[in-house]
């Protein structure tokens, strides 16, 4: 099993920046991709960027790219991402996932799931 606590979320104004983190415990060397999904009140989860453990891939939802950056440190077993220019339709609960095998966009493709940490823009 893979433990993950995600950290991080805040309250900013539109236009802050802010760094999320999630930390990996447990049997890591069984991710083999890393991934921020969000949730805002009323919508579905939606992917918002992923990240290859070993080969060091990303991709970006179109809402977010140009501003958002999904980054590693394998040796501490953390993902960070990255926001910058933060909008109001920012606003969600944000989840750190794990999946053993593909990296996609897809809630169905992780496997394992942090707790959420909550990132509010205000404008």
């Amino acid at each position: 099993q893979v433990q993950l606590v995600d950290s991080g979320g805040d309250s900013v104004q539109a236009g802050g920046s802010l760094r999320l983190s999630c930390a990996a415990s447990g049997y890591t060397f069984s991710r083999n991709c890393m991934g921020w999904f969000r949730e805002a009140p009323g919508k579905e989860r939606e992917g918002v960027a992923g990240i290859y453990v070993r080969g060091g891939g990303t991709w970006l939802a179109d809402s977010v790219k140009g501003r958002f950056t999904i980054s590693q440190d394998n040796a501490k077993n953390t993902v960070y991402l990255q926001m910058n220019s933060l909008k109001p339709e920012d606003t969600a609960m944000y989840y750190c996932a794990g999946s053993r095998v593909f990296c996609g966009r897809k809630m169905d493709t992780y496997n394992y799931w942090g707790q959420g940490t909550q990132v509010t823009v205000s404008s």
